[in-house]
């Protein structure tokens, strides 16, 4: 690939004073369409220029999404956890987003168990809907451990306690030596979960919730929101340089 043109160093050094950094991933979406790249300048800013949280914790949010289990984009999670630690997160505060964001797997649970309830009653299997007492006391441990209940849980509690004791614990850990404060913890929950590579509905509203419950304004919850959009962006940090090297075989110049 050629070098970058003027107008092409102009916006690299408008990205990099407006979203703060700079990657070597950015390299080639630039080269191939700068157009493009400066309409994506503009809308990736937003949330940097207007946005209320902390660039720390913005940092966080995209290390969350990136690292989570339904995207895995390795090379945006070491960006962001760089940048992160540049705004002042700690390995204790970066760990503690991998473990918030590691539960992402028990949405197999909230998802399958209501669906696998309504199955067994169309085939005429009767289900016990009345906790016993080793059951409501998980559900108190779990209010106590984790700062509120849902509906989603009651199915999952009924069917298999031992497994929801185990996932009780097992979530609880950031929550019970984390250093994020709570409203930052739902933050990276929201995040994950209304991230276009998961959409989960039902975990989006809970953890809103929670995050008003912890005294997030709409500002930050629709930051938050801003920030995971861009998500989509990772099309073309996968794509172009697929293109740039299929472009080299075929001594395609640009």
């Amino acid at each position: 690939m050629t070098q970058l043109t003027n107008k092409q160093r102009e916006l690299k050094e408008k990205f990099i004073a407006e979203r703060g950094y700079w990657a070597d991933f950015w390299e080639d979406t630039l080269r191939l369409n700068e157009d493009f790249f400066e309409k994506y300048i503009k809308f990736s800013a937003v949330p940097w220029k207007k946005g209320t949280l902390d660039p720390k914790v913005k940092e966080l949010i995209y290390v969350a999404i990136d690292a989570s289990t339904t995207h895995l984009y390795s090379p945006g999670t070491q960006a962001h956890m760089q940048n992160a630690i540049r705004y002042g997160a700690t390995p204790e505060e970066i760990m503690e987003v991998f473990m918030l964001t590691s539960v992402l797997g028990i949405h197999t649970c909230t998802s399958g168990i209501p669906i696998l309830v309504d199955e067994l009653k169309n085939a005429g299997v009767e289900l016990n809907e009345e906790l016993t007492v080793r059951q409501e006391k998980l559900k108190e441990q779990f209010k106590e451990a984790r700062g509120y209940w849902s509906e989603l849980w009651d199915q999952f509690l009924l069917l298999d306690d031992e497994f929801f004791e185990a996932y009780l614990e097992f979530s609880s850990v950031p929550w019970n030596k984390g250093t994020l404060e709570p409203k930052v913890k739902e933050f990276i929950y929201i995040a994950i979960d209304a991230a276009t590579t998961h959409l989960y509905d039902p975990g989006t509203r809970v953890h809103i919730k929670n995050a008003l419950k912890y005294g997030a304004t709409k500002e930050e919850i629709m930051e938050v929101f801003q920030l995971v959009s861009v998500l989509g962006i990772h099309t073309c940090l996968e794509g172009v340089p697929i293109l740039v090297e299929e472009m080299k075989k075929m001594k395609v110049n640009r």
